[in-house]
């Protein structure tokens, strides 16, 4: 699942790099309703509230997640091309990524055994916590989410605002916002370090106050476990959302092109990740083996 605080920038981290430019372009701020940058900034607050009622809401749906990776070589040609294709569902608290196919032919076999084998293991293992374990647990995950909060609220003081513009898209109508890092900036959390190396620009539902797509590009060579990992310069990554049902918003495409280098080793990569078949889960919601379906039973959008 997207996620708009550290876990978004460690998915950054592994994945950044150039991607496709959107089309057209917004209209011009001049002649529509202007946004101050203290609004702006109140904005992205509202935004980061938001995301956390939606982050709960997420956890009601199950949806398709088709990921394609290519290899490059060292002039930028593809090498080689896979796709993996996934089933992603929360149980018991805990998003599951399950694989039904590989270059697009369903899994089967040694392959699906293996894999139906890991989803039985983690539902047996969540299923068994006892009341203890289980608080434990959802007291961890409502930690991680309220530091999520906390970082998106950070960057609303971590950046200088402009309003591009308005631009409609699927429809809705979103502020397009340009952000530059702002001089002076100091973190107040220790993943916020790093922000002054990024800078992006959003665009946000003017009636939801959810970012429906961000376009991230690094402006520095970042450095991550003391030096382990090193992010090039003019690295991108852009995301997208959609509205379901009128009540969640959820991950629709992920463009990345990978550019960096962890311990000696290089990474040259692009993976493009499409969404699909969003669908709420039912009560009676049954985990079958992989070779039977290809996704759980689920209430249709």
């Amino acid at each position: 699942m997207m996620r708009t605080g550290p876990g978004l920038l460690a998915f950054f981290v592994i994945s950044a790099g150039l991607s496709a430019q959107s089309g057209t372009g917004p209209t011009p701020a001049s002649g529509s309703p202007s946004l101050t940058e203290d609004q702006i900034r109140d904005l992205f607050r509202q935004v980061a509230d938001a995301d956390l009622k939606n982050d709960k809401m997420q956890r009601d749906y199950t949806y398709t997640e088709r990921e394609e990776t290519r290899k490059l070589d060292g002039k930028g040609i593809v090498k080689s091309t896979e796709s993996k294709t996934f089933d992603v569902m929360d149980l018991y608290g805990r998003q599951i990524h399950r694989l039904v196919a590989k270059d697009d032919k369903a899994l089967s076999g040694d392959a699906a055994r293996k894999e139906e084998e890991r989803i039985q293991k983690v539902v047996a293992q969540r299923k068994n916590e006892d009341d203890q374990e289980r608080q434990k647990r959802e007291e961890r995950n409502e930690k991680r989410r309220e530091e999520d909060r906390q970082f998106v609220r950070e960057v609303a003081d971590a950046y200088d605002f402009r309003l591009v513009g308005i631009e409609s898209l699927e429809g809705r109508d979103t502020y397009v916002i340009d952000a530059e890092p702002r001089r002076g900036y100091q973190p107040q959390l220790k993943e916020a370090k790093i922000l002054p190396k990024f800078r992006f620009r959003a665009w946000i539902d003017k009636r939801e106050a959810e970012w429906k797509k961000l376009d991230i590009q690094s402006i520095d060579t970042v450095s991550f476990g003391l030096v382990l990992v090193r992010l090039h310069k003019g690295s991108r990554i852009v995301l997208e959302q959609t509205r379901v049902n009128d009540e969640v918003w959820l991950p629709q495409h992920v463009a990345v092109k990978v550019d960096a280098r962890v311990l000696v080793k290089g990474i040259n990569l692009e993976q493009d990740a499409t969404y699909r078949d969003y669908k709420k889960f039912r009560a009676d919601t049954k985990i079958v083996p992989v070779g039977e379906v290809a996704a759980p039973r689920a209430a249709p959008q």
